[in-house]
């Protein structure tokens, strides 16, 4: 045992990724959370509403929301906000409860774009009651025909005045229907294609705004589709320039991506701990089900899988918080740590046999929980295509690099 760390070296808390801070950090979610979330283990439907504002309160008056925000003066922890530590938070609250880790992610998600190109008065405005718990925080990016494809999408805003007029819908929006306010992306029109999108902050009670339908899904979250019908936002609430939407929503997502690969990482640790706990308990042919050889290479795998996520996900957040540009790793992390998620806790239902699909059962919840993880935020196959692209434009760079200098040093003979 370290007694720098005073913890055991095979912790991942002990890994040279994380300072002494997010080692406090991480032990202090924890105890939190197993002193919180006992409760919120399992959430009927009709109660999801007053369930995610609850947390989004708790969550604000324990602290934990002042990750997500950047800028000490707005409430946030930090003038930047800390990849390592949302990360940490995330992948600790979805070990205990997937909808604590979800009022969370959504409050950070959700602010995001305002930490990153908001105004002193915009910042002011919103971010303090962010981090507090008192406002509940929604990005809505998606529409009907624009999911992946982003600069798709078709809901507009048309300059009027000392106001922007938005038409259009979205959909598939997290916290639609509990949210106090929205950061919204629609086409100003500069130019064409992503260059010609804006991002507004659009308060919940902007006439012209209605919530068209509630979204119900497996592993029950507030969603919805918006509708906008000539709602008026003043250009005050422009986030940025016009036409610079489209690059503040990638740096948004840039932030956050690599925390839906932590909390994916979460679900997966308690799918583990929960196959351990069975394969250890069960009794079957006058042993237990963990003497089976099958069984302990299934969890060898399972193991295997957890660590190697785990090491992608601290990668990219470690590399971001050097301020470095990680779109590779956070699409890395995103798609092995969801996908991987998946085939842990698939593994562990079918240790724990026809109980493992039976409803309020801890592994089955997890079942539901880990789906929508593979596919929101940019889908495992989007998340491919992102780190095909930048592999091929580094191996362009590279050798167009060993091109100019073969120049140079034939323009020196």
């Amino acid at each position: 045992m370290s007694a720098a760390t005073n913890m055991d070296l095979h912790s991942p808390l002990a890994w040279p990724f994380f300072e002494p801070r997010h080692r406090e950090l991480g032990a202090g979610i924890e105890a939190w959370c197993r002193d919180h979330l006992s409760h919120t283990a399992h959430v009927e439907r009709h109660e999801v509403d007053d369930a995610c504002r609850q947390l989004v309160r708790d969550l604000g008056a324990a602290g934990w929301l002042k990750y997500g925000v950047g800028g000490v003066a707005y409430g946030g922890h930090g003038d930047t906000i800390d990849t390592r530590a949302v990360c940490l938070l995330r992948e600790t609250l979805a070990k205990h409860s997937g909808l604590a880790d979800f009022a969370l992610a959504m409050q950070g998600l959700g602010s995001g774009a305002i930490s990153l190109a908001g105004t002193h008065e915009q910042k002011a405005h919103y971010l303090p009651r962010v981090a507090n718990g008192t406002a509940v925080a929604a990005f809505a990016l998606s529409e009907p025909e624009a999911g992946s494809d982003v600069a798709a999408m078709s809901l507009t805003a048309r300059a009027d005045g000392d106001a922007y007029v938005l038409d259009g819908e979205k959909t598939w929006i997290s916290n639609g229907g509990i949210a106090d306010f929205y950061v919204v992306f629609a086409r100003s029109g500069e130019a064409p294609g992503a260059r010609g999108i804006s991002a507004f902050v659009v308060d919940a009670d902007t006439p012209g705004l209605e919530i068209a339908e509630r979204i119900d899904v497996i592993a029950p979250h507030p969603l919805a589709r918006l509708r906008f019908d000539g709602a008026r936002v003043p250009r005050s609430r422009m986030l940025g320039a016009p036409g610079e939407g489209f690059k503040i929503a990638m740096r948004t997502l840039d932030i956050f991506r690599t925390s839906v690969a932590a909390a994916s990482l979460g679900f997966a640790r308690h799918a583990m701990a929960e196959a351990l706990a069975r394969a250890a308990s069960r009794k079957m042919f006058g042993q237990t089900l963990g003497d089976f050889q099958l069984t302990q290479a299934r969890l060898a795998q399972m193991a295997l899988t957890i660590d190697s996520s785990a090491l992608l996900v601290y990668r990219a957040a470690w590399l971001r918080d050097q301020g470095e540009s990680v779109t590779r790793e956070a699409a890395m992390a995103k798609w092995h740590a969801s996908e991987g998620a998946q085939q842990v806790i698939d593994a562990a239902v079918q240790l724990y046999g026809g109980m493992g699909v039976q409803s309020g059962v801890a592994v089955e919840m997890l079942y539901r929980e880990i789906r929508a993880l593979r596919i929101y935020e940019g889908a495992t196959e989007v998340q491919q295509l992102i780190v095909g692209r930048d592999l091929l434009k580094a191996h362009a760079a590279a050798n167009a690099s060993v091109s100019a200098g073969s120049g140079a040093g034939a323009n020196l003979k």
